[in-house]
């Protein structure tokens, strides 16, 4: 099923899109039973067929599942409706890492009392914009 805005996707009216990458696409939507904005990552078609692309999309809920930190975004849930399927994640609002960069350099010193960041191929800002800058606790 190709996503458009004004799309259902079960209980999910589809309002826009807020980006794309590797793994498929993220929408806003309403989720009509709970009335809350939320995110919606949808697994391609072409990867819905594809064994370990599914594998590697319900790994990606269980690990969402098994962390709870105020700086994750809290996964609600995994839907299906008519062979589309997506992940129902807390939907975060505010600048992102591609918008901050933007700016840019950012200084040494807001990592300095932080670790180190992880080398992740998912993680550029280039591709998604599924990552989101905070102010840093003094």
């Amino acid at each position: 099923m190709a996503l458009s805005a004004g799309t259902c996707l079960g209980h999910y009216d589809v309002t826009s899109l807020l980006g794309e990458g590797g793994m498929g696409q993220v929408w806003q939507a309403t989720d009509t039973q709970l009335g809350r904005q939320v995110a919606l990552k949808i697994l391609p078609d072409a990867f819905a067929a594809d064994p370990d692309r599914l594998a590697r999309f319900t790994r990606e809920a269980q690990i969402l599942a098994s962390l709870n930190h105020p700086n994750i975004a809290a996964i609600h849930g995994i839907e299906e409706s008519e062979g589309t399927r997506a992940l129902v994640l807390e939907l975060v609002e505010g600048p992102t890492l591609a918008d901050r960069i933007a700016q840019g350099p950012i200084p040494k010193a807001a990592f300095s009392r932080h670790q180190p960041l992880t080398s992740d191929p998912e993680l550029r800002p280039s591709a998604n914009n599924n990552l989101f800058v905070f102010a840093l606790p003094e």
